[in-house]
């Protein structure tokens, strides 16, 4: 095996701490679970892991590097994320909060799937971070040094998704029990755009 266990172990025990850490991912699954329930939560979360995917494949390429140098560039994707977010706020405070039926639940899911693609693609700060987190683990002497990128990668990205998929599960049924009442069910779609609202302001004025 191209990585060594115990880097193997160390690094998996940073990444579980990095992943328990509540973050922009976390606060976006939150919301979509607060907004349809746990399977919208976990689509959400597996949208996630497929933006991770990207950025993993971006710090193959080299690109984290681009981005850390030209600001410019930086600024318009991560502008572009706050604003679809906020374009999901004022989507979901124009929704009505009653119950949906079974295809409507089918095409929230894939709409939670891809807007959690397109928010974590939109956020430069992941791809330069695992750019910062990644390397030091990988030993090119071990021999290739991708396989080591890609199997610590997806060490980050399953941690990061399986405890997603915990808020989701803990938030969709909270909200499951608490929507019963529709006065209720309104407060909860409004705490949702609020959560999308606050993570747009984070994605947009947190520094580089």
């Amino acid at each position: 095996m191209p990585i060594e266990w115990s880097d193997l172990l160390i690094f998996t025990a940073a990444a579980l701490t990095l992943n328990l850490t509540p973050g922009n991912d976390m606060m976006f699954v939150l919301g979509q679970s607060m907004k349809g329930g746990t399977r919208v939560g976990i689509a959400a979360s597996l949208g996630i892991a497929t933006g991770l995917l990207v950025h993993l494949a971006l710090v193959a390429a080299g690109v984290a590097v681009v981005l850390a140098e030209h600001p410019v560039i930086f600024d318009a994707i991560r502008y572009a994320g706050a604003a679809y977010l906020i374009w999901i706020a004022f989507k979901i405070l124009r929704q009505p909060a009653a119950g949906l039926d079974p295809s409507t639940k089918q095409r929230n899911s894939f709409a939670a799937w891809r807007d959690g693609v397109l928010v974590n693609v939109f956020n430069p700060k992941i791809v330069i971070f695992m750019f910062a987190l990644l390397p030091p683990f990988i030993r090119p002497e071990n021999g290739m040094p991708l396989l080591q990128l890609f199997v610590l990668g997806m060490v980050f990205n399953v941690g990061g998704t399986l405890i997603n998929f915990a808020v989701a599960v803990f938030s969709g049924r909270l909200t499951k029990l608490l929507s019963g009442n529709p006065r209720v069910a309104c407060w909860f779609a409004r705490g949702s755009a609020a959560l999308f609202f606050i993570l747009a302001a984070r994605i947009a004025f947190e520094r580089k």
